[in-house]
């Protein structure tokens, strides 16, 4: 069956449903949802139902659209102040890490095949990175709780590593075609990469901060399609100047996770959504775009550069990379393990195939064999492996990530009238900047004998009274602080 304009929305809208379902049911019997979506592609693809894709181009666009809002979830769940810690841990991790990796079992690779050592490093840099989706779905549809802050360390570096490891694939994928090129242009390449892509995504991150806060659309609902634009700007235009476009978007999110932005509960809602249906979209799409006729008899060969991979090449880049780091080597040990593969290497694979390169189709079938076995391995065995190492925390005293607390909807037990004199500070303010707290709103604002519902744009005016509602009434002494008034004594506190 070839997919025509008349047929793809009806069978996309089938897989995508049986997906959800899938997703649904998969976790009473231990296995990631991920593979249920790859398994989906397959059996509808060619050796299956018959759908015929075969073509690596659309697959790889696919794949970046679907990063860029993977990694851009990822990054507004990202908590500054959870990672501030473990900073140096996880760009170690995401960049020596990486680099130990794929040196390391390409060098394995080019032992066991025929391949060159260019070649077999190729496919060592391409499996090289822990896959953000990979990572992110599994540690959150498990509801993991770790100690040691290990779950900001292995979110930070599958977030992080992408950048590393997509360098290295475009590097080494320069060697197989030009042998001739030198490893100083390989250097500067690797800089320029990090270096522009570093920069820019923080500063898109400040420019869509205020291009969000200060623009007025009119309408709610074109606040989250403002915020898509801006997340494609910050790859294109990185990626224009010669940097990495996927860092740039990463910390271009958690730039914007970590600051007040109007309709931000909203939007972090919607992005949770968007990131799990491209999740979907993109392991179908490569689950199509996958023959299993053509990876069966490469089995070995991956099965042996799988395990190599587990065992040996990603514990040596995590213990190497990690000795400057005070850690228990139990601790160590875990991270090592949750190194699990997933899309994003399908995706770099993608790239030989496009370039032409002899190798390619044997690459492509090897890297799908090695991100299957790694999330059917490591993937159904995270919770076991933190209680054997002692890193799991008990369900009851598992720590509210900011990202849940910040959404979660509490009901508002107290409610006070607050009267904005003239002089006070906040006169001429948004309600956005005010740094109210996130256990108290403003629920309306009585100006001039009417009404308003407020929302973040909405400016502070002389005279309004203020209609706050909080959870408790030590919430409300904490909104006259902010708003440096005298708080009364209320009666009803307790």
């Amino acid at each position: 069956m070839s997919l025509t304009s008349e047929n793809i929305l009806f069978i996309g809208s089938i897989l995508l449903f049986l997906s959800i379902l899938a997703g649904k049911t998969s976790y009473r019997f231990g296995v990631p949802t991920l593979i249920l979506f790859l398994g989906i592609g397959m059996l509808a693809g060619t050796d299956g139902v018959g759908i015929e894709f075969d073509n690596p181009s659309i697959a790889q666009f696919i794949g970046i659209v679907s990063l860029n809002f993977i990694l851009f979830s990822g990054g507004l769940d990202t908590s500054w102040k959870s990672i501030k810690p473990v900073l140096w841990q996880g760009i170690s991790l995401s960049t020596i890490g990486v680099l130990i990796t794929a040196v390391s079992l390409g060098l394995f690779f080019w032992q066991i095949s025929d391949f060159s050592v260019y070649e077999a490093l190729l496919l060592g840099a391409i499996v090289s990175s822990t896959d953000a989706a990979a990572v992110f779905s599994i540690l959150r549809s498990k509801s993991l709780a770790l100690k040691y802050k290990l779950r900001s360390v292995l979110e930070l570096e599958s977030g992080s590593n992408d950048p590393m490891a997509y360098v290295l694939t475009l590097a080494f994928l320069g060697l197989v075609m030009q042998p001739e090129t030198s490893f100083t242009s390989l250097i500067l390449l690797f800089v320029q990469q990090m270096s522009v892509g570093a920069l820019l995504g923080l500063a898109f991150g400040w420019l869509s901060r205020q291009t969000i806060n200060r623009i007025n659309l009119g309408f709610d609902g074109l606040y989250p399609v403002l915020v898509i634009s801006m997340m494609f700007t910050t790859f294109s235009f990185t990626d224009i100047l010669g940097g990495n476009g996927f860092l740039a978007v990463y910390l271009c999110a958690v730039y914007l996770g970590n600051h007040d932005f109007i309709h931000k509960k909203t939007i972090l809602k919607i992005y949770d959504g968007m990131a799990w249906l491209m999740q979907i979209v993109l392991f179908l799409t490569l689950g199509l775009l996958v023959n299993p006729s053509d990876v069966i008899p490469l089995a070995g060969l991956g099965l042996a550069a799988s395990l190599f991979l587990i065992f040996v090449s990603r514990p040596l880049g995590v213990f190497l990379s990690l000795l400057p780091f005070k850690m228990k080597n139990r601790r160590r040990s875990y991270i090592s393990w949750v190194g699990l593969r997933g899309a994003v290497p399908i995706v770099f694979a993608t790239y030989p195939l496009i370039a032409g390169i002899e190798k390619a189709p044997i690459i492509f079938n090897v890297v799908f064999f090695i991100s299957v076995t790694s999330v059917l391995i490591q993937g159904t065995t995270l919770s076991k492996v933190a209680a054997w190492f002692k890193v799991a925390l008990p369900e009851k005293v598992k720590p509210v990530s900011p990202l849940d607390s910040f959404l979660k909807e509490t009901p508002k037990t107290a409610m006070v009238e607050i009267h904005v004199p003239e002089e006070n500070h906040i006169v001429g303010e948004k309600i956005l900047d005010l740094g109210f707290p996130q256990n108290a709103i403003i629920a309306m604002i009585k100006r001039d004998k009417n009404y308003l519902t407020p929302n973040g744009a909405t400016k502070i005016l002389a005279n309004d009274t203020l209609i706050v509602l909080a959870e408790t009434y030590e919430h409300l002494r904490n909104v006259y602080e902010v708003l440096n008034l005298p708080a009364p004594d209320f009666e009803d506190d307790h």
